[in-house]
């Protein structure tokens, strides 16, 4: 049974979502409040945490900051729920690593699809085994990529699009391939997350993230080679 942190100030959502989250067989643990986030997910280990962006005390984007920087909690996926749909606000939690994001009003049946997803992803990624190219090496298992030797903090769902890249290295995968086997949706309108996840995963690469190839108006691909215009150690 998997269990979901639910975090919401007001009572009346956390009550619908914890329904609904029972009626699939999860079991829940709840905060009202940015500052209870951090301690109720170290002391209760949830494999997913259902976070409001505007919170009383700290909001959702510094909470989600605090949860990454932590090394109890960086590992767990996160979905964000906000009133706002501003496309600079679904970008800024996209930016700040959440797995997934929706906004209020919304359909419990599609939050619970989507909490589905995000938790079939995490579990794929650790029940696969290693897989090295180049400099690169994946260790799918322990939820770990290192790039000569050095670890790079991914979260689950950067983890899960290097290694849906990696597999087939050289492969060109459209948008809509890519958020299907990562996000496990296709909608057009959703590949703005898409590539913002690209974007971030490309800095956390830091000088390897020119392996991270886009062909423009097909999708992305992974270069096995070391890219030509890659900027060489000094």
């Amino acid at each position: 049974m998997s269990k979901i942190l639910v975090v919401d100030d007001e009572a009346d959502i956390v009550d619908l979502v914890c329904m609904h989250l029972h009626r699939e067989g999860y079991e829940t643990v709840t905060a009202g409040n940015g500052f209870e986030v951090v301690p109720a997910a170290v002391k209760n280990e949830p494999d997913l945490i259902v976070l409001d962006l505007m919170l009383p005390g700290i909001d959702g984007i510094q909470v989600h900051r605090r949860l990454r920087a932590d090394s109890r909690t960086r590992h767990i996926p996160v979905i964000m729920l906000t009133a706002k749909s501003q496309m600079h606000d679904r970008i800024a939690g996209l930016e700040s690593g959440a797995d997934d994001y929706l906004t209020k009003p919304f359909s419990p049946r599609e939050l619970m699809l989507r909490i589905g997803a995000v938790l079939r992803r995490a579990k794929k990624v650790t029940t696969l085994s290693e897989e090295r190219i180049g400099p690169f090496r994946l260790d799918r298992k322990n939820m770990a990529l290192t790039i000569d030797g050095e670890l790079v903090d991914l979260t689950i769902t950067e983890l899960k699009l290097i290694t849906v890249l990696m597999e087939n290295a050289d492969q060109v995968y459209s948008r809509a391939e890519l958020l299907n086997l990562v996000w496990g949706y296709a909608d057009d309108t959703q590949s703005r997350t898409l590539d913002t996840h690209v974007k971030r995963l490309r800095e956390k690469l830091g000088r390897y993230g020119a392996h991270i190839g886009t062909v423009r108006g097909q999708g992305y691909f992974f270069q096995s080679q070391a890219p030509a215009d890659m900027t060489p150690v000094s």
